[in-house]
């Protein structure tokens, strides 16, 4: 829930709040200063606070700037003075607090924190737009019921810091994408990041729910990646109390993060016991399919049945299976998130953790890490631990500092000079999350202390649960 201030006074000042009342969804919180009685709609609303003062009153505002934490302002006033005393008094005391301004005074603002709307230019467009041979602009193309829509990335959205060809779109599709009010070239490898602009087009319902979606800062994993966790089984490679223990652990995460179904799926089946034993466990649950594959058909060939078939968005794998190598070439493919089941049990889980590395990864797995810890309901713990000291991780660690923000999360960093796999080894009931790499599926040597890069020697440890996030690799 975002905490919005408006600041309203003037002729158009009814009509926006009677606009911002009407498309009111519950997901905001709005502080309302006013002047003018006037303004007050008949409905009131449990999300809004009103307030009756003069704005140009600094101590008045400031009162309210330190109650709550505003996302950003929006400004409508009738008088070129009282706009820019009162942008001054906001500066004054949140000096980075976005704010959107109505201009009909053509005010000279050079301010990256105040997003200017001319209007006089928007009456004169809409008019303009009323014009035979005229083109108009997105809202009015197509049927006019919304199939086109414009979207901002906020901060510690699930859909910041992926590519698009990670985002699952269906009856939906992105088609341009601005940043820094320049158009992007769009590719499957193009990143989206904070603050950049998407346009959309699909049916009305779905953008609505995508819209939904992408402005929620928690909660949505496995989106945007997909809405459904596979478990792949092979029986044939696997001992009877790691398959119960993959089972047991896949049920436990069904329940606790936001996915719509459980895909089991085994392959090379052995016994009859151990086929009852995974049926018993789910029995008469609807969210739960059972796919067994009695013909050795093989990774690749099941992986395209079932991708198609399946809205996948996460694969749980059990240690064993990331050593087969026809396995291990097609999960680098897939581009989805893979939890690598550990020794540890699942259910104790008491810390998501994050070993910094290279600050172009982390920072692209960043949102996941509180999405996840939000929905396990799990401590967040950061190590920021550099015995050589070669990169600085400050800027690193001040963006998850952010984040933690954003998702009402706190966080414990570590930091020292010490051994960090040592370190790492000392940890208990922990999931740790780490961006997925090509490198963690390549042939390496036995003699651990040739390699340096913590992501790979984390990767190769088999006591805790892992979360390998896709990333674009430099």
């Amino acid at each position: 829930m975002k905490k919005i201030l408006v600041i309203l006074d003037g002729i158009v000042a009814k009509n926006l709040m009677q606009r911002i009342v009407e498309t009111n969804t519950g997901e905001n919180y709005y502080d309302i200063i006013y002047v003018n009685d006037a303004i007050v709609p008949e409905q009131k609303l449990s999300n809004f606070t009103f307030y009756k003062f003069d704005p140009t009153s600094k101590s008045k505002l400031a009162m309210v700037l330190d109650k709550n934490i505003h996302y950003e302002v929006l400004i409508v006033l009738n008088s070129k003075d009282d706009m820019l005393s009162v942008i001054s008094n906001i500066k004054s005391h949140k000096h980075n607090l976005q704010m959107n301004i109505l201009d009909y005074w053509n005010l000279e603002l050079e301010d990256p924190y105040v997003n200017v709307y001319k209007g006089i230019e928007v009456l004169a467009n809409g008019m303009v737009e009323r014009l035979p041979n005229i083109p108009v602009i997105a809202q009015n193309i197509g049927l006019k019921h919304g199939e086109i829509m414009e979207i901002r990335i906020p901060f510690g959205s699930s859909y910041a810091y992926r590519y698009i060809g990670s985002i699952e779109q269906k009856d939906w599709r992105i088609f341009a994408l601005y940043r820094n009010e320049k158009l992007q070239d769009l590719k499957p490898s193009s990143i989206l990041k904070p603050n950049d602009i998407i346009l959309v087009i699909g049916e009305p319902k779905v953008l609505m729910q995508v819209y939904s979606a992408i402005g929620k800062t928690r909660g949505q994993f496995p989106m945007p990646f997909g809405h459904n966790i596979y478990l792949y089984l092979d029986l044939f490679l696997m001992k009877k109390s790691r398959i119960e223990k993959a089972v047991y652990e896949a049920k436990h995460l069904n329940t606790k993060l936001k996915n719509t179904k459980l895909v089991i799926r085994i392959t090379r089946p052995t016994t009859v016991g151990i086929m009852d034993m995974i049926k018993s466990k789910f029995k008469d649950d609807d969210n739960v399919i059972i796919e067994t594959d009695y013909h050795n058909l093989g990774f690749r060939r099941i992986k395209k049945m079932d991708f198609k078939k399946f809205d996948i968005g996460m694969i749980m794998l059990t240690g064993e299976m990331f050593k087969i190598k026809e396995i291990s070439t097609e999960l680098m493919e897939l581009k989805i998130p893979l939890f690598k089941l550990g020794r540890e049990p699942v259910g104790a889980t008491k810390n998501t953790l994050i070993l910094l590395n290279d600050t172009n990864s982390y920072e692209q797995i960043s949102p996941i890490v509180f999405d996840v810890s939000s929905q396990l309901k799990t401590k967040t713990k950061v190590f920021d631990i550099d015995p050589i000291g070669e990169e600085d991780k400050s800027k690193l660690l001040d963006h998850f500092e952010n984040l933690s923000k954003i998702f009402s999360q706190k966080i414990e960093v570590v930091s020292c000079e010490k051994n960090p796999i040592r370190e790492l080894r000392k940890e208990e009931n922990i999931l740790q999350i780490l961006p997925l790499k090509k490198s963690m599926f390549h042939k390496r040597f036995s003699w651990s202390f040739l390699y340096t890069n913590s992501d790979l020697l984390s990767f190769d440890m088999a006591k805790y649960n892992q979360l390998l996030i896709p990333v674009i690799e430099d």
